[in-house]
């Protein structure tokens, strides 16, 4: 099977721009560009990054074949000696990023791609496309199994997701997000997380009568035999009907049964009346799982209800984020380098305040408590500054100035890794349930306050005193008309 090759996924103007560049004395000028969110989905507390090692793939595999060269010509927008270049095209930009698992803030750069002017225009969206998306699924599953709390999420969306793409990696990002696992099978092979799933509706009736598909199915996988209850009545038919299997089948082979699942009706009701009958008939060990259109709201009002649930199939508002259907992540110009390495910052001024950018090279830090191992606050410096632990540091408030606080007793962590040097990769990615372990680390660093489900604590993410003097120097500049 041929390899997708994904380097003309991106946007007309990006080929315009850079076969002008190309044309021009501009050739040559190496740019910085970031890419970073203005807001974190559903007025949470923080996000998850995720998506790094597919954009690692994509940059790998950049290349324009004779097809690709065939249709550019073909528009009539382009120069022979550009398409040439295309044709002999070498990847040459160094990038940096934020680990995946790490919990994000806006305004922080969280890809950082140095690099010839062209190329740098040519890989925009696939930036955004790649990061946005699963970062946008893996803050969303985060979201989820916070509020489950121990109890386990299965990703179950692949069949409502906007395409299959979006439900391969966005099962890639709900585990990233902490899924237990997925429904998705690919995704599971793929990446070497749990695939989950026993039966549908229509197994059930498919058979003579309920008693026989359940009879059947356990008879089959007897060590994993969670039976789906409510394609009928799920009090006066599924469950008795569950119960006897479990009676007739599974205890006289040895085995206990793993679950029951209700995909409808009334689940908090259920759930409780379920529970009871299991018990009494002496499965207190079997687990109660519910799906049906779930999200950490319904979780949540179901918990206060007092619902008997053991775990969770969540799919289509997982899948798609339905409550938030876009992450918000940009790509924009920071600096320019000169021939001699110096670099001129660059901003872009709006009416609108937060799509004011942060001008020149820089680098997001993260603080942390020395004693608790709490994170404490971002600072966003530029590339040649460096936070000295040992010291006591000020920070302050990049809008409210006059908020200030000094931290002693911290620790200062870069939170980019590089990923790309000259093109070629220096960053092995870790496995998925590596980054999703992570990602419960990072986040057991977060304040309580921080990962708040209603109004959450704004984290702070500041800039160093020297980012914050730039910014307003270029800003007056600008006002001024220079």
């Amino acid at each position: 099977m041929k390899k997708n090759n994904l380097t003309m996924l991106m946007d007309l103007y990006e080929m315009t721009m850079a076969n002008g560049i190309f044309q021009s004395e501009m050739r040559d000028t190496i740019t910085y560009f970031d890419m970073f969110f203005r807001r974190v989905p559903d007025n949470g507390g923080y996000a998850v990054m995720a998506g790094l090692e597919q954009l690692i793939e994509y940059f790998n595999d950049l290349s324009f074949d004779e097809d690709d060269i065939e249709y550019l010509r073909s528009l009539n927008l382009f120069c022979e000696e550009f398409l040439s270049y295309l044709r002999d095209f070498k990847f040459e930009c160094d990038v940096w990023a934020v680990p995946e698992g790490t919990p994000i803030f806006p305004m922080e750069p969280i890809v950082t791609v140095r690099g010839p002017a062209m190329q740098a225009f040519m890989v925009e969206t696939m930036v955004l496309l790649t990061i946005n998306h699963q970062s946008l699924i893996a803050t969303k599953a985060n979201r989820i199994c916070s509020v489950a709390g121990s109890r386990p999420v299965m990703e179950f969306g692949a069949r409502r997701a906007h395409g299959y793409d979006a439900a391969y990696y966005g099962a890639r990002a709900a585990v990233i997000g902490g899924c237990l696992g997925t429904s998705n099978v690919k995704t599971a092979k793929d990446f070497g997380v749990i695939a989950s799933g026993t039966m549908a509706h229509s197994w059930v009736q498919l058979y003579p009568d309920e008693y026989t598909a359940f009879k059947t199915y356990a008879e089959r996988y007897p060590d994993s035999c969670t039976l789906l209850i409510d394609t009928f009545n799920v009090l006066k038919s599924g469950l008795p009907n569950a119960i006897k299997c479990f009676d007739e089948v599974l205890k006289p082979m040895g085995f206990r049964p793993k679950g029951v699942r209700i995909d409808s009706g009334d689940i908090a009701y259920l759930s409780k009346k379920i529970r009871k009958k299991l018990d009494e008939a002496g499965y207190p060990d079997c687990a109660v799982v519910v799906s049906n259109s779930l999200d950490e709201h319904l979780i949540k009002e179901l918990d206060t209800q007092g619902a008997q649930i053991n775990s969770f199939g969540v799919g289509e508002r997982l899948i798609t984020a339905s409550s938030e259907a876009v992450f918000g992540g940009v790509y924009k110009l920071a600096a320019v380098e000169l021939p001699d390495g110096t670099t001129v910052p660059k901003i872009k001024i709006s009416e609108n305040i937060a799509k004011i950018t942060l001008p020149g090279v820089k680098i997001p830090w993260r603080l942390y408590d020395k004693e608790t191992g709490k994170a404490l606050a971002d600072v966003i410096c530029l590339n040649h500054e460096k936070i000295d632990d040992t010291k006591p540091y000020e920070i302050f408030d990049p809008v409210y100035t006059w908020k200030r606080k000094t931290v002693t007793d911290f620790v200062a962590k870069k939170l980019q890794i590089k990923i790309m040097e000259k093109g070629k990769q220096v960053y092995i990615s870790p496995s998925v349930k590596e980054i999703s372990a992570y990602r419960k680390k990072c986040v057991d660093n977060l304040w309580d306050e921080v990962k708040r489900f209603e109004n959450p604590h704004a984290y702070y993410v500041d800039l160093s005193q020297e980012l914050w003097d730039l910014r307003k120097q270029l800003l007056d500049q600008k006002s001024k008309g220079e």
